[in-house]
């Protein structure tokens, strides 16, 4: 699996998997800091990366996360993948945040599966959220101090 900056090209597929209009997802990628993790890349040898690649050739996006500035605090806006995709994804608003020596934050659906990877991730509860779409949320955070002791893979 290798992260990159997200591109215009990926609109489609981030928009397949948010369930959101494809104009929509080109304006994330746009206004935040996008990236996506796509299949092959420094783990893989050349045989598993053509075996990556997708009928047009090009890499299969198998998750993003997406995050912007607010104030003092890197927020994850949104994201989405597997466990594990998650937790590397991660990685790049976190080097973003103790790079700029700011504290990271999430918002979440109360949910066990998505809080255990948030959990896995670094983050920490810090109380409830707001009500998204009727549900529950929890904050998640990470403090800058926390970061700088931290080191990413």
């Amino acid at each position: 699996m290798r992260i990159r900056d997200a591109l215009e090209s990926d609109a489609e597929a981030l928009a397949t998997v948010t369930g959101r209009p494809e104009d929509v997802a080109r304006n994330m990628i746009h206004d935040r800091s996008v990236r996506v993790a796509v299949e092959g890349g420094d783990d893989s040898d050349d045989a598993e990366r053509d075996d990556a690649e997708r009928d047009d050739g090009e890499a299969a996006v198998l998750g993003f996360v997406a995050f912007d500035v607010r104030g003092d605090t890197v927020h994850v806006t949104d994201f989405d993948g597997s466990g594990s995709t998650i937790e590397r994804l991660f990685e790049e608003p976190r080097r973003f945040a103790r790079r700029e020596e700011m504290g990271v934050e999430v918002v979440v659906p109360n949910d066990e599966a998505i809080s255990e990877v948030i959990e896995a991730s670094g983050f920490d509860a810090a109380g409830r959220g707001p009500r998204f779409e009727g549900r529950r949320t929890t904050r998640y955070r990470i403090e800058y101090e926390e970061l700088n002791g931290r080191r990413d893979e």
